[in-house]
């Protein structure tokens, strides 16, 4: 909107220019959005707290999270709006993606929001059952992966990273690719918010990687160079990622431990939807397992202990999903959420080094 309002006045004041360059409108988005989350975090916690809006705390967790209840949750509604706020005034809005990104985001943090609600409303943890996120979630993806696939000029090839003439022609079963991509992702970052901080610190690291691969994606001199195959308007969500940054970081004022608000499943599920979604975009899909590493690992060890104790009828670890393994075994909470954002930052290193390793 800002920009809109703003970068035609560059004709009369040449110093409006500067709104034409998707760098600049990224700086401000992100300051922006870091402005707003600190300016409204603590008026939002107050909110909450008046309205006990607090955390449930599952019975069959770790002995220690049971201080934790009661603290203000469904604080990811601060990050969505700082978030949105600044994508919407410093974007152009007349971008395909930039829609699709903000309609994803927005429709995921609704499902968030219900499940939240439902949580608080019946005081038992328990909110909407896991047929009906799964149908929810599905439902907005397969619109999102839809579009992208009607979209004129967007290919449905899939790049495999490390390897430039690999990149097999999905067609119409990109519809359900992306569809497991956004909801797979979204699951993800779900099941790792399970500690003060932890995260929203991958969340971060990964938004930063994505910000980059968006710009270069949307560069066709820079896309030609390092062999990436060119999205036009993908640049645009560079504009996004740097925005999801300091809307993270402002809330993560709020949630380092000791957290003082929990982001919720109403910033949880869009953040990993939204990041699935630039990926799909820039055509980064299977980077996506390297930048989010963290995510990866969180979701496989889920998926591992239900399936060993199905088949085995015993564990693989103390609790999953893993942070609860390493708690178990003595780790301090601080210890384990900064060895992941540690590993968060490889892996974000790791995912960036795909564009010259081919």
């Amino acid at each position: 909107m800002l920009y809109h309002l703003l970068y035609p006045l560059h004709t009369s004041i040449s110093a409006f220019n500067v709104f034409r360059y998707i760098t600049f409108r990224s700086l401000v988005a992100a300051l922006l959005a870091l402005a707003i989350s600190f300016l409204l975090g603590p008026w939002l916690i107050q909110r909450l707290r008046k309205n006990q809006i607090g955390q449930t705390i599952r019975p069959d967790g770790p002995e220690r999270h049971l201080s934790k209840a009661g603290t203000p949750t469904m604080g990811g509604t601060l990050i969505l709006f700082s978030l949105l706020s600044a994508t919407l005034l410093l974007c152009d809005l007349t971008n395909f993606y930039v829609w699709l990104l903000v309609g994803v985001t927005a429709a995921f943090g609704a499902i968030g929001f219900v499940d939240d609600y439902q949580k608080i409303r019946r005081g038992n943890g328990r909110g909407l059952t896991g047929r009906q996120k799964l149908l929810a979630q599905f439902l907005v993806a397969g619109v999102a992966a839809l579009l992208l696939y009607l979209k004129p000029g967007f290919s449905t090839e899939l790049y495999v990273p490390f390897f430039k003439n690999i990149h097999p022609e999905l067609g119409w079963f990109y519809v359900p690719f992306g569809m497991v991509v956004i909801v797979g992702a979204s699951n993800a970052v779900n099941l790792t918010d399970g500690l003060d901080g932890l995260a929203i610190g991958p969340v971060m690291t990964t938004a930063f990687t994505y910000g980059i691969f968006a710009y270069l994606a949307g560069s066709p001199r820079l896309a030609d160079y390092l062999q990436i195959p060119h999205v036009g308007g993908a640049a645009e969500l560079a504009v996004f990622c740097a925005a999801l940054i300091c809307a993270g970081l402002g809330f993560l004022w709020f949630n380092a431990y000791p957290a003082k608000m929990f982001m919720g499943d109403v910033g949880s599920l869009p953040l990993g939807a939204a990041l699935a979604t630039v990926a799909l975009v820039t055509k980064q899909e299977i980077v996506l397992v390297v930048a989010g590493a963290v995510f990866v690992a969180e979701a496989l060890s889920v998926i591992f202990q239900v399936a060993s104790y199905k088949i085995r009828r015993k564990r693989i670890f103390r609790m999953a999903p893993i942070h609860h393994h390493f708690e178990l075994l003595g780790w301090p909470e601080p210890q384990i959420i900064v060895r992941f954002w540690i590993v968060s930052v490889v892996a974000a290193l790791l995912a960036l080094s795909t564009l010259k390793l081919r």
